[in-house]
């Protein structure tokens, strides 16, 4: 036998050599991802509605509503057309939460947000105090501008929950059923804001207000005050006068295990310096437990309110 006579095995994985090199994508083009549904992301490119699917290249990284991502292929937004992420920008901002407080693993919720918009009503249901806490804690740790959003005035007064965090500075407004929205608009107008509250709150009717394109499914409370979920994944959508809301689904927990006292602690400059004198892995929550920051509050770097703020959030953890 000679070597003509030896059959060659085909090479399932072809003939072309690997490397790892890549292609340079100098064609793509930037756009904003508004919506995710199960592997394929809305992207918006100069204003048109693109359909992609991220490139392999990006192995595993996944995108977010807000991420700001490179595309190339069919720009054209047609239906049945499809364009490939190839990269993605680096995030200005990160909204993420744990899905429990045991839950050593991170989910991002939304990337670029301006604004974290906490929406709570103020009766059916009533505030939820513990998810309020956490999501400022979320927002301060990041970065993130948080506003309070109470809805359902005509209901409840606002007046208790505006004076619980009157001490962190953080904007509330107001609004009751068929009332004027002057006041959130101007908050909005020209921002990258994402609201976040539980099922029931009048999120989606907040939306769909704001937005009236949106069409956001709307729900009613049920017996046991937990809201029924009315919307199953964040979007993007434009407003009117300029700047984006980010609707997201209804949340019922917000774990945040990966936050520590010190990443609160960026959010109180007035508190960060006392805390430094603190003993190594002080829980900061009393001064029986060494805590120093009782003693720097009494020396008329911050006040007995703000210490207390801060306290009150370390425990909603």
């Amino acid at each position: 036998m000679d070597e003509d006579d030896v059959r060659s095995r085909a090479n399932p994985r072809g003939t072309r050599p690997r490397s790892k090199q890549r292609p340079a994508h100098d064609d793509a083009e930037l756009g904003t991802v508004f919506a995710v549904d199960r592997g394929r992301y809305g992207v918006l490119v100069d204003d048109v509605e693109v359909t992609a699917m991220r490139a392999r290249e990006l192995g595993r990284t996944s995108m977010v509503v807000g991420d700001r991502v490179w595309v190339v292929g069919d720009l054209s937004g047609r239906p049945d057309s499809l364009a490939r992420i190839v990269r993605a920008e680096e995030r200005r901002t990160v909204l993420r939460r744990t899905a429990d407080d045991n839950d050593p693993h991170e989910r991002v919720i939304v990337a670029n947000a301006d604004q974290l918009v906490i929406v709570s009503a103020l009766a059916e249901p009533g505030p939820s105090f513990g998810l309020i806490d956490r999501c400022l804690i979320a927002a301060l740790t990041e970065r993130i501008e948080p506003i309070l959003c109470l809805t359902k005035s005509d209901l409840a007064p606002p007046d208790p929950v505006i004076e619980r965090y009157k001490e962190l500075d953080v904007p509330a407004v107001v609004t009751r059923k068929g009332g004027p929205l002057d006041e959130v608009r101007a908050l909005l107008r020209g921002k990258e804001s994402v609201l976040v509250g539980h099922s029931g709150v009048g999120k989606s009717t907040l939306i769909n207000a704001l937005v009236p394109t949106a069409y956001r499914a709307t729900g009613v409370v049920s017996a046991i005050g937990k809201g029924r979920h009315t919307s199953s994944s964040a979007v993007a959508l434009r407003l009117p006068e300029g700047g984006w809301v980010i609707d997201t689904p209804g949340i019922r927990s917000f774990g945040l295990a990966h936050v520590t006292p010190d990443d609160l602690l960026w959010a109180f400059p007035d508190l960060e310096d006392g805390a430094v004198q603190c003993l190594p892995g002080c829980e900061h929550l009393s001064a029986e437990a060494g805590c120093h920051l009782d003693a720097w509050v009494a020396e008329g770097h911050s006040t007995p309110a703000r210490l207390a703020a801060f306290r009150q959030l370390l425990v909603s953890r």
